[in-house]
């Protein structure tokens, strides 16, 4: 069997299921074959609805009386109906699934499995999956439940499986570390299971896989940078000390550790690849400051990278202040940066020896004379291309020195498995003064009993002393919203909610100009020019804006210590990581600071919610965002590309430590890897989103 060919040369997808499979990002036989069943349910044995009890239970019944309405609080839909079977009758609720009012035929048997439990004073089984009696083969033992994908529900992709069921003896191998045959065998019980035990066993070998691939991956990246030469810039312990004993600030232990293990780095000749993660505030840019004046006084050039102009900007003025007087001449180079030819001569005649810019720094012309070190913040926003334009401006022969800083935490055995033999500093401790930031979950229909008090109140504070801005009157505040414009479609944890359910920026920024005529409030999202978005920064900066209403496009961005508090609206809608890092927007100021979560609908607030407010630790909310999301969607927002491990857990310490050891002992025959071509096509995969250089 092919497994690169497309999902429609496979028995029963035609064009149209195609086309909503690939909507989903199951495109090809592989992708097909590889979306695994959720759970398993055992239909052999119902409970009779007479005899049910609080808890899961397996009815099977007639369903009819289905009706679906809106809830009070506006994002839920309610739909609801009764199951019958010849001993009784049951009430069954689903939250914002209306699709299921067309699911079911009254002339039609079905199972349910679900909870049964009270709820507002009245017992309901509350959510459960369904399958027709019809469609289910009791002798296979279990009856695997699929993800929903649009319009194919769980029943369509039994269906489907069972119409390539005997494709699945064609599966050719992928590892050469196992028997023959394993993975057709893995991939047939999955879907097959005669038993919970061997269909537990199956996805075990299958998990793997996908850990022996991506480990390997990031073995070989770094066996290549090891390959790399590089200038060997010796510590220049009087220097260094003379720069730390005149700053107006002590620096943390965490600091001093992650400086040591650049300088350490950067003293052999192989190119230093190491990424720097700290939590927001945790003082990464003085570290990055330590590590360019090790190389500007050996004489070098670097080159400081950040995402936006207003960002480059920030870095700039803080880092030219910081190193005046010790050799470093400065410039900085933005899309707006006037007399960019004069400018690019000094760079390129060593009269600039630190260039802090945004993507203008990767243009051809942009060239440097000795660049020695380059650092990258907030990496994950570029490319891997983007990166290694840059890289190429080294000195003929020589690799540039690589800083990579993220203010995204990541959990241990994300970096023991991704990131493999890469080095990693972390920074885990706070500047003195930095304070909590309170954070409360608040339902949206609290928001004018409590939340706009609060706001006006934060308004009529006096503007925190770090503030700069001449035309401060209070402090400020950012308020967040899902989408740009109204009658948006986005997604929660309780389903798709309806267009009218989500407050678009636009939207709530008429409604705070109602209930605040007085103060100044504008808004930001990713659709509007750059110049556009660099200016209403600047005014908010400036203190010119008292609330500013955006899309997540601030969730990296200048440093405002006036803002003292930050909105997120739709907040279950957001992934734990990104809610903190929204978070961090705030509190950068000697003033304290607040995080408002609201939520919509009449569900209890989610556990990363609550985890959230009862945390500001990023990296033990790293660790949870782990277990409750999986490394794909934390990935994703580290880096360019979808991590997209579909079934391996990076808590199983001993699959992850089995994995390295038989990707060790692959390592020393390495021309047997051109005996795996599909091994190699997924490293390669793996390899562009798992390297920094």
């Amino acid at each position: 069997m092919e497994l690169s060919k497309p999902v429609e040369t496979l028995t029963g997808i035609g064009p149209k299921t195609a086309e909503i499979l690939k909507k989903y990002g199951i495109r090809t036989v592989k992708d097909f074959l590889y979306t695994l069943p959720r759970d398993y349910e055992t239909y052999d044995t119902p409970t009779s609805i007479a005899k049910i009890r609080p808890g899961k239970v397996v009815i099977r019944g007639k369903i009819d009386a289905l009706t679906s309405r809106r809830a009070r609080r506006r994002n839920l839909s309610v739909t609801e109906g009764v199951v019958r079977d010849e001993t009784g009758m049951v009430k069954v609720v689903w939250f914002n699934q209306s699709y299921r009012l067309k699911q079911f035929s009254k002339d039609k048997e079905y199972y349910f499995t679900g909870n049964y439990e009270l709820r507002n004073g009245r017992y309901s089984l509350v959510s459960p999956s369904a399958a027709e009696v019809a469609d289910i083969d009791l002798r296979i033992g279990l009856s695997p439940i699929y993800v929903a994908h649009g319009a194919l529900k769980s029943h369509d992709f039994r269906r489907l499986f069972n119409n390539s069921r005997d494709k699945f003896n064609q599966i050719p191998d992928l590892l050469p570390s196992v028997k023959s045959g394993t993975r057709k065998k893995a991939l047939f019980y999955a879907h097959f299971p005669n038993s919970l035990d061997i269909a537990n066993k199956a996805r075990e070998y299958l998990a793997y896989e996908e850990l022996f691939e991506l480990i390997l991956a990031a073995k070989l990246n770094r066996r290549e940078n090891d390959k790399l030469r590089a200038k060997a810039i010796p510590f220049n312990q009087e220097g260094i000390r003379n720069f730390v004993q005149k700053l107006p600030f002590k620096l943390t232990n965490a600091q001093r550790r992650a400086a040591w293990d650049i300088f350490k780095n950067m003293e052999k000749p192989v190119p230093m690849n190491r990424l720097l993660q700290g939590d927001v505030g945790s003082g990464k840019t003085m570290v990055a400051a330590l590590a360019a004046l090790e190389v500007i006084l050996a004489g070098g050039q670097v080159a400081f990278l950040a995402p936006t102009a207003i960002l480059a900007t920030q870095h700039f003025d803080s880092l030219s202040k910081i190193l005046e007087g010790f050799g470093v001449h400065t410039a900085l180079l933005t899309g707006a940066t006037k007399k960019k030819p004069e400018l690019k001569k000094q760079i390129l005649n060593k009269e600039i020896n630190l260039v802090i810019g945004t993507h203008a720094l990767l243009t051809d012309d942009t060239e440097f004379a000795n660049l020695q070190l380059v650092i990258i913040d907030e990496q994950h926003r570029f490319g891997v291309e983007q990166r290694q334009k840059l890289l190429l401006k080294s000195p003929h022969g020589l690799a540039p020195h690589l800083l990579s800083m993220t203010a995204t935490p990541i959990p241990r055995s994300l970096q023991l498995t991704v990131f493999g033999d890469l080095d990693v500093s972390i920074l885990n401790e706070m500047p003195r003064g930095r304070q909590p930031i309170e954070t409360k979950i608040l339902a949206e229909i609290e928001t004018t009993e409590m939340l706009y008090p609060k706001m006006d109140e934060i308004m009529k504070l006096s503007p925190d002393k770090k503030g700069t801005g001449k035309k401060m009157h209070g402090q400020q505040i950012y308020w967040i919203c899902k989408a740009i414009d109204d009658g948006t479609v986005v997604p929660n944890q309780n389903g798709a909610a309806s267009p009218q359910d989500i407050t678009s920026v636009k939207k709530r920024t008429r409604r705070l100009r109602e209930v605040f005529p007085d103060k100044c409030i504008e808004f930001l999202h990713g659709k509007m020019k750059p110049a556009e978005k660099d200016a209403i920064m600047e005014r908010f900066s400036n203190g010119e804006i008292d609330i500013l209403v955006s899309t997540t496009v601030v969730e990296v961005g200048v440093d405002v210590p006036n803002a003292t508090l930050i909105v997120i609206e739709n907040a279950e809608s957001y992934g734990l990581a990104q809610l903190h890092q929204l978070r961090g927007r705030v509190g950068r100021g000697a003033s304290k600071a607040y995080c408002y979560l609201l939520t919509s609908g009449d569900m209890r607030p989610s556990r990363r919610l609550l985890e959230l407010e009862k945390s500001n630790d990023g990296f033990y909310l790293s660790e949870v965002d782990l277990k409750l999301r999986g490394p794909g969607e934390i990935y994703g927002a580290l880096q360019h590309g979808a991590l997209d491990l579909r079934i391996a857990s990076l808590a199983d310490t001993k699959l992850i430590s089995r994995a390295q050891k038989d990707v060790t002992e692959f390592l020393q025959a390495p021309d047997d890897m051109i005996k795996y071509k599909e091994l190699m096509s997924g490293i390669t995969k793996y390899q562009q989103i798992t390297t920094l250089n």
